[in-house]
């Protein structure tokens, strides 16, 4: 029985201990149970607290009808025993709420944070706007394990300012242990809303989230990501909210500090660098603006729209009027020789054949010229035709380059000081015409079998953003992304239109020239065959499609952009800058031009060493100096095929040529190049393209992707002003078309370019860097400076392909055994 006795006399002293604090105001009405004295907001309680006693408080309001108020708990303890701490819980009418002081934040590598102050805001209850006014109460109960004394301060405020207004700033500071939420409601008339949050201080890393009404709300560093939509933040952040959404048309917009900014892209603190498994207590306060403005309406996205298509339909009637006013000059003048001119639209020109477009001694980079006559004369025999002119469809690949007297005489006739395109244009109009039509039909099966798993990747993406609500996955300009359906960013995608419509015009302008060129074949017309450039549209047709991709993969690529999908937005770039240098080169030698297959193996190549690129480049030197020896081996080995007109084999035995070549005309007798003016685009080439080798081995870019597609651009320009150079060095002429093409292409890509370098956002980045640089729209309030780049973009790709078509029309009318080969 005595056993019994102690046990009872222990359960007697601890009821005896808990106690409620003597109230320091009068009593505000019966909301305590019973007896009991509800305590004042906005009063500092003090006390003590161990295992044998603990305290609790209550507080009574009245809330008026249709009106929520909120309530703010702030609690100090001096323990810093992580043993014993004080522990703090709320109840409430519809849930409770707790935590401990010291409350301990976990960091990178197990490291730990203690606050001994904390503050949170309780969860507000919904009053009906048909109720009267509710009393609501609130118990705070203070209780500790430790077995000595533990101090503690206790206040609790009504919030004045906690439903956000529209369009009105609110400033307020936050910690990692005092987090802030407020509350905003959609007016009648306002759909769509965007939550605007700055700071000007980049660090501490805060975390801006926006959460349904419902409780508890999670506003600590280890759950705030368990509900809602949340960005990672260092200066600003900017999240799009859509009334529908939100079916109670009202939100919390939740702000938490992290205990590290590891994640916004900060160190952690040297002062603790090193030391793991330790307990740090930061000052990590952080003043932030937050700012809630209407987002958008839908006439915006109409507007957006028909602009959009508009602007590149205008296109379409500019290509009818030229086409309408070719036509009608052609049907005016009366034929000459049995066919009808063309001017430049078509397949032949108006005038009457040139014999001589040379000037007298004009060489094109050769010392003498020795053996035109009898290049001349190579080049006027002819196989005999087999039936029609037209393509034939039963003829395969085994059939190309099967003339015999090609291999037979190819290294004569190639060794010539001066070439013209008589000489290199020798095989079978069929077959050749066959052979870059690979090209084609290769490059559509590359679209098909690469655009299907990007989609399904992108849409994959898009689902996990929308499911988990993590914006930190897709680097956006959030301050003008514009979502529609399950799009977050619409117009980053609808920019992208002007690829698909000015690639599928452009298609259409070369079927017309290649219709136009069979009716020509078909009348046996001696200028298709024996004046101006060989028609081959092959290659046209593969740069019109690979412009639509590129649409196609941007617009892919903006779904989500990061860093697991950069690809999709160059990949194509790098083929339209290849097939436009193949095309250039293929003008003046369709005999020897790169085969499909092998030009889309060197673009793999390139692609997979982007690729590479992204992933080591930052940091990796090895790979620098891997690509660097590469891109300068590359150079040295194309310069050598294109200045010996593919003569000089490539396989093992290349180097012990190489060396002899160098000894026998550097060395042993250091002779004039024969070819004087390719050598010259050599050696300006190389020497542009070491300078890329160097320069990327030196400082090393972070965009590796944009470093790659610059050698692209300048390589293709060097290669076009040389070949525009070249051209009016040998007396021809730059029609009309051209050259407002070549004015166009100048001027929309100076305009282009100054908007690609608007960085908006940067996937090399942490999230929250990114969105550093982010701005608003700049177009009809729906573009930005990125979307302007998309449109001005696909028109200067495609004003660059109709340079390449056109640029060679004033040689319709001039003996291909007169046009020089450079």
């Amino acid at each position: 029985m005595s056993g019994w006795a102690r046990l009872a006399g222990l359960l007697l002293a601890v009821a005896g201990s808990r106690e409620l604090q003597p109230p320091r105001a009068q009593r505000r009405g019966a909301g305590a149970a019973g007896a009991e004295e509800a305590a004042q907001f906005d009063v500092v309680y003090s006390g003590q607290v161990n295992r044998a006693a603990e305290r609790l408080y209550a507080f009574n309001y009245t809330s008026k009808p249709g009106q929520v108020d909120a309530v703010r708990v702030n609690v100090q303890s001096n323990s810093e025993d992580l043993q014993y701490p004080v522990l703090f819980v709320v109840r409430q009418q519809k849930g409770v709420l707790s935590w401990q002081v010291p409350l301990i934040f976990r960091g990178l590598y197990q490291r730990s944070y203690n606050y001994q102050e904390v503050s949170r805001t309780l969860c507000p209850s919904q009053p009906t706007p048909d109720s009267g006014p509710s009393e609501q109460i609130i118990f705070v109960d203070v209780a500790s394990m430790a077995p000595y004394n533990a101090l503690y301060r206790l206040q609790v405020t009504k919030i004045k300012s906690f439903q956000l207004m529209l369009n009105t700033p609110f400033s307020f500071s936050a910690s990692p242990s005092q987090p802030q939420y407020f509350l905003y409601k959609f007016p009648p008339d306002v759909d769509s809303v965007i939550v605007r949050v700055t700071s000007e201080t980049v660090y501490p890393c805060s975390v801006v989230s926006i959460q349904d009404i419902v409780c508890p709300v999670y506003d600590l560093d280890h759950n705030v990501e368990f509900n809602g939509i949340y960005q990672s933040m260092t200066k600003q952040a900017a999240i799009t909210v859509q009334k529908k959404d939100f079916p109670s048309m009202q939100f919390f917009v939740v702000f938490v500090i992290k205990p590290e900014d590891y994640a916004c892209g900060g160190s952690i603190p040297s002062s603790i660098r090193g030391k793991a498994n330790y307990t740090w207590n930061l000052q990590r306060m952080k003043s932030l603006e937050v700012t809630v403005v209407p987002s958008i309406k839908g006439s915006v996205y109409v507007n957006a729209i028909l602009f959009s298509f508009l602007s590149f339909f205008s296109f379409y009637l500019g290509a009818l009027v030229v086409a309408f006013v070719h036509y009608v000059r052609n049907h005016r003048k009366p034929s000459i020789a049995g066919h009808s001119p063309d001017d430049g639209s078509g397949t032949v020109a108006s005038s009457h054949p040139i014999t001589a477009s040379t000037p007298e001694g004009s060489s094109y980079g050769a010392i003498d010229e020795s053996s035109s006559s009898g290049g001349q004369q190579l080049s006027l025999e002819r196989r005999p035709r087999r039936g029609s002119d037209t393509d034939s469809s039963v003829e395969e690949e085994s059939d190309f380059d099967t003339m015999p007297e090609i291999e037979s005489d190819k290294n004569v006739i190639r060794t010539k000081r001066l070439l013209y395109l008589s000489d290199l244009s020798r095989k079978d109009r069929r077959i050749v015409s066959k052979k870059y039509n690979i090209y084609f039909w290769n490059i559509i099966t590359i679209a098909v079998f690469y655009a299907l798993p990007v989609i399904q990747l992108v849409i994959t993406y898009q689902t996990v953003v929308n499911v988990t609500g993590n914006q930190d996955i897709c680097y956006y300009n959030f301050l003008c992304a514009h979502p529609l359906g399950v799009l977050s960013a619409f117009n980053n995608i609808l920019s992208n239109v002007g690829h698909l419509l000015l690639g599928f015009l452009f298609l259409l302008i070369v079927l017309r020239r290649d219709i136009l060129h069979r009716r020509s074949l078909e009348a046996k017309d001696a200028y298709t065959t024996e004046y101006g450039i060989p028609k081959h549209f092959g290659l046209f047709y593969a740069m019109g499609i690979a412009l639509m991709m590129e649409g196609v993969l941007s617009a892919c690529y903006h779904v989500c952009p990061n860093y697991s999908n950069f690809q999709f937005d160059t990949s194509f770039m790098y083929m339209i800058a290849g097939l436009c240098m193949l095309k250039l080169y293929q003008t003046r030698h369709p005999d020897i031009n790169a085969s499909a297959y092998s030009a889309y193996a060197s673009f793999a190549v390139v692609i997979c060493l982007a690729v590479l690129g992204v992933v080591f480049g930052k940091n990796a030197l090895w790979f620098w100096i891997l690509f660097s020896v590469i891109h300068v081996v590359a150079s040295l080995g194309l310069s050598t095929q294109i200045y010996y007109m593919g003569r000089f084999k490539i396989d093992f035995g290349i180097f012990q040529r190489a060396v002899m070549v160098l000894y026998t005309d550097c060395i042993q007798q250091c002779s004039w190049p024969m070819y004087t003016d390719r050598m010259v685009l050599l050696v300006v080439g190389n020497l542009v393209n070491w300078s890329f080798a160097i320069f990327g081995l030196v400082y090393r870019p972070k965009d590796f992707a944009s470093y790659m597609l610059g050698i692209f651009i300048c390589n293709l320009l060097l290669y076009l002003a040389f070949y525009v150079i070249m051209k009016l060095r040998s007396s021809e002429r730059l029609l009309l078309i051209p050259l407002f093409c070549i004015v166009a292409t100048a001027v929309v890509w100076a305009a282009a370019l100054y908007f690609f370098f608007q960085n908006l956002s940067s996937w090399e980045e942490t999230p929250a860097e990114s969105r550093e640089i982010n701005r608003p729209c700049i177009l009809l309030g729906f573009f930005d400076d990125h979307d302007v780049w998309h449109f001005l973009s696909a028109a200067a790709l495609f004003f660059s392909f109709l340079v390449l078509l056109t640029l060679d029309d004033d040689l319709d009318s001039v003996r291909r055994d007169k046009i020089p080969v450079f």
